[in-house]
């Protein structure tokens, strides 16, 4: 079998044994039973996702892919594609927001160029590492983004991104991305997988007006019509209107799920690559932690598509995984409650009257 085959033979539903285990111990702690709400809830997904009652944490990561759209060339960013190579280098020499949160929480940053247009490779970036599929995609308006080999090579290597972290001890692993006019191929995605319409779903990414934004919609609906025929499932999907870094996300998911190692999913853009995974195997999302609400586009309308709780709302639109990395501290929170906090027998506290 194939990489992608056999990490989908390997993925197992969430242990809900671990998790009613986990609850003994929520319930044994000093206060009211389900007083810290959802953390309570992070605790038991956790639990679940990890087969462990004792919700043991090892250590965080963050996973950061890179790539470059052709579909940049249709005039849906207000950016040139020129800062998707500046941004790999900034992200890897420490000066991006990410860069920062990851240095403040203590989670590896793992930054991947799976597809930047100019390929740097020869000289490489400081903290990047290099899984180059293409020179980027191409324009979608004009063709397949991908070949359906790039597609599956891109997803692979996500699939393998989480095995390493897994193999390395790494307990929770966040994901994000960078890759100017991603948010279009976003976009296109989840209208494709919910059914919402794109002017629903389409936002300002990288700060478009108002005759920018028109465009932009209306690029998305050509694609659409263009791409009919591969929106049914996720691979042909992907190499139809996708992007490099989304289906190496997507991979992450898939990959994360067969090694038991929660994924905390960013914003907009890794939210577009778990619906992708959820094409390609369905209930993927379970296996998920869905970091924050983004203020780009429709990013409420399709976690609600979904059926998938956020758990913060910061009014955040970056993207680069730093919604996934602020809730990774949420998370781990959580997990220290459940660990540090007594209980009614050892701090010698009266339990409720029954």
């Amino acid at each position: 079998m194939s990489i992608l085959e056999d990490t989908l033979a390997a993925i197992e539903v969430p242990d809900s044994n671990a998790a009613l285990e986990a609850q003994v111990r929520l319930d044994s702690l000093t206060k009211p039973r389900g007083s810290l709400g959802y953390l309570e809830e992070i605790v038991r997904r956790y639990a679940a996702l990890r087969r462990d009652p004792a919700a043991n944490f090892g250590r965080g990561a963050i996973a950061v892919f890179v790539a470059d759209h052709g579909v940049s060339a249709a005039g849906v960013s207000a950016y040139p594609k020129a800062v998707t190579v500046e941004m790999l280098r900034n992200i890897g020499a420490g000066g991006a927001a990410i860069s920062v949160l990851a240095r403040r929480f203590g989670y590896e940053l793992i930054v991947t160029d799976v597809g930047v247009e100019t390929d740097t490779s020869a000289k490489p970036f400081k903290g990047v590492r290099y899984r180059r599929v293409a020179n980027g995609t191409a324009n979608f308006l004009e063709g397949p983004a991908m070949t359906l080999a790039q597609a599956r090579e891109a997803i692979e290597i996500g699939i393998e991104a989480a095995r390493r972290a897994a193999a390395a001890g790494i307990t929770l692993l966040g994901i994000g991305e960078m890759g100017i006019a991603n948010s279009t191929s976003a976009a296109a995605i989840l209208a494709a997988v919910t059914g919402l319409e794109p002017a629903r779903l389409a936002g300002r990414g990288t700060g478009i007006d108002d005759k920018a934004l028109a465009h932009k919609i209306q690029v998305i609906e050509a694609a659409l019509r263009r791409h009919r025929a591969s929106l049914d499932d996720g691979l042909s999907m992907l190499a139809a209107i996708g992007g490099l870094e989304i289906a190496a996300m997507a991979g992450v998911c898939l990959g994360a799920a067969a090694a038991r190692l929660p994924v905390v999913v960013d914003g907009f853009i890794a939210t577009a690559a778990v619906a992708a995974a959820e094409k390609i195997r369905r209930g993927i999302h379970e296996h998920l932690f869905f970091s924050h609400r983004s203020a780009e586009g429709g990013h409420g309308l399709a976690l609600q598509a979904l059926d998938v709780r956020a758990m913060l709302d910061l009014d955040m639109r970056l993207g680069e995984g730093t919604g996934a990395a602020i809730a990774m501290s949420v998370i781990e929170t959580a997990l220290a409650l459940f660990h540090e906090m007594a209980t009614f027998s050892s701090a010698g506290v009266s339990e409720k009257i029954e």
